[in-house]
């Protein structure tokens, strides 16, 4: 039983970084497709479900309705492992996950969404698909630069930074067409948190 209600789009790495957390925290919820299920979707617009419009949202057991992958992170990770005790710490992990957002998702996330939906092909132009390949290297080169030596994006420990930027990374060469093989501290990284109890892929 559980009193939580994911809505999901399975294909999104927003929605996945939700599961991913959910799954490491051994905790169930009931996942509702607001993606391939059009049903499910209409419902949810007309119940005011998708408060932005769009998931994820996680539904708590009072009908609270929290949009917003990190948000819904953030909340889930308080007194967990996923989140540094020290307010320097917390703080340098808010700061990866609001670049993620602001900088990453809208890279290397993009590139791959051009490729794989019909709606967004008129928009995968040559030139635009360059300037995010060009641009979405540089980002991953700022990734390999701080994992360089290090095990995980803040302090010693996995937090909800990693697993923020994970959802998108660890498909940016298979979905992405990016090049992982310059990278080989992000790579390890990877590798580290599917190596996590508890981990489930994308496709889970």
């Amino acid at each position: 039983m559980t009193d939580l209600k994911l809505y999901s789009m399975p294909s999104s790495g927003n929605s996945y970084k939700v599961r991913l957390l959910l799954a490491l925290l051994g905790r169930t919820v009931d996942t509702i497709d607001v993606e391939y299920e059009w049903e499910s979707l209409t419902r949810a617009k007309a119940e005011g479900r998708l408060p932005f419009g769009k998931a994820p949202v996680l539904e708590l057991g009072d009908g609270t309705l929290l949009p917003e992958s990190n948000a819904i992170l953030f909340w889930l990770g308080q007194g967990t492992r996923f989140v540094p005790l020290g307010a320097l710490e917390q703080a340098r992990m808010l700061s990866w996950m609001f670049w993620e957002q602001n900088q990453h998702e809208g890279v290397i996330a993009v590139r791959a969404a051009l490729l794989k939906y019909p709606h967004r092909k008129a928009q995968a132009t040559p030139e635009r698909l360059a300037e995010l390949l060009t641009s979405g290297h540089a980002l991953l080169k700022v990734m390999e630069d701080h994992l360089s030596g290090r095990d995980w994006l803040v302090g010693g420990h996995v937090s909800l930074a990693d697993l923020c930027l994970y959802a998108y990374t660890h498909t940016a060469d298979t979905h992405g067409g990016f090049d992982l093989a310059p990278f080989p501290a992000l790579r390890d990284w990877l590798g580290r948190i599917a190596a996590l109890d508890g981990y489930v892929g994308l496709d889970a």
